[in-house]
């Protein structure tokens, strides 16, 4: 199976002042194309960093990065840019939404900053909503949806180029456990249904077991690396 993401020896260190503070020390992972990978750790154990790294959001001190194959090392801005908007869909913990747009706009802007026609934006924007179950709602703007119902459109919004990774950080950090549970389990039955590969950022155990594999990191450290428990996954939304 082809890999979706590589980090080879991965090291961030920044600088406070005259003080060097590592973020990441050394972090080699690989993850196949399909998998759904959580990954976990205390506070400050360089999740965010980490993810940022795999987003090509931040450049690391020293080692590689490689999405599909492709390594982003000596790219320059311009090239990140463009493997971003082909490659990977991200998903934040605050939603993220243009507040003056509704659904269907929010969802259409990555699509079209490819070149594509409105028509066909919207087609494609119409389909991924109802895909996370929000058909009914694609003319409502963010003030009209709830918590919930805005990450099911920044989902949607993720997918639009057809990534190859959908990159979540805390996507459930605003939501209730009801909700976060049903953000999980979207997350699941897209990567089983389409087989894009999840790379997610959580602190809570519960929903991280609910991915193939957990990796732990510690002090930027990788801690461990291994199958997550099994679960009855429960119900997937409709």
């Amino acid at each position: 199976m082809s890999e979706a993401i590589r980090t080879e020896d991965l090291k961030k260190i920044y600088l406070m002042g005259k003080v060097e503070v590592p973020a990441l020390n050394g972090v080699s992972v690989s993850i196949d194309n399909g998998e759904f990978v959580a990954l976990m750790g205390p506070s400050g154990s360089g999740k965010s960093t980490m993810l940022n790294q795999v987003g090509i959001l931040d450049s690391p001190t020293s080692g590689r990065v490689l999405i599909d194959g492709v390594d982003t090392s000596r790219m320059d801005g311009e090239r990140r840019a463009h493997l971003r908007l082909e490659k990977l869909g991200f998903i934040f913990q605050f939603f993220s939404l243009f507040t003056e747009l509704t659904a269907i706009e929010n969802v259409m802007l990555p699509m079209m900053l490819t070149g594509a026609t409105p028509a066909a934006c919207r087609g494609r924007a119409k389909e991924y909503l109802e895909m996370v179950g929000l058909g009914g709602r694609v003319d409502h703007k963010p003030a009209e949806l709830s918590g919930g119902q805005q990450q099911r459109v920044a989902i949607a919004r993720a997918l639009m180029n057809r990534p190859k990774v959908l990159l979540a950080d805390e996507p459930t950090a605003n939501l209730d456990s009801k909700t976060s549970l049903e953000i999980i389990q979207l997350f699941r039955s897209l990567n089983e249904d389409t087989g894009v590969t999840v790379f997610m950022v959580t602190h809570e155990p519960d929903l991280g077991e609910l991915a193939d594999r957990v990796i732990m990191l510690r002090d930027g450290i990788l801690e461990s690396d291994g199958r997550a428990k099994e679960k009855p996954r429960g119900k997937k939304p409709s």
